[in-house]
């Protein structure tokens, strides 16, 4: 699903205009990405959580050289399914 297929489905389950549909998802994603860039813990009840994880630099190798490369330090974006999402994924086979 896309973001303008979510906006859409919203504005039709809701009966809400395109406009009025796509400000809330708006609204919604950006609150979620204020929340992680301060490192912020999203939870969302029966669907999964977000956290932000700090990943150590190491040292690499590039694949098509061999060469060794210094890779930094980073942090990144973590999801973890709910349980309840979980199950209703597993019992749709």
């Amino acid at each position: 699903m896309t973001k303008s297929e979510l906006i859409e489905a919203l504005a039709k389950a809701e009966g809400i205009t395109l406009k009025a549909a796509e400000t809330a998802v708006n609204v919604t994603f950006q609150s979620m990405e204020q929340a992680l860039i301060g490192s912020d813990r999203l939870e969302i009840r029966g669907f999964g959580s977000f956290k932000v994880k700090d990943y150590e630099g190491y040292k690499g190798r590039n694949p098509k050289t061999g060469e060794l490369i210094e890779v930094s330090s980073k942090k990144l974006p973590f999801f973890k399914v709910g349980k309840e999402l979980k199950e209703r994924v597993n019992g749709a086979d």
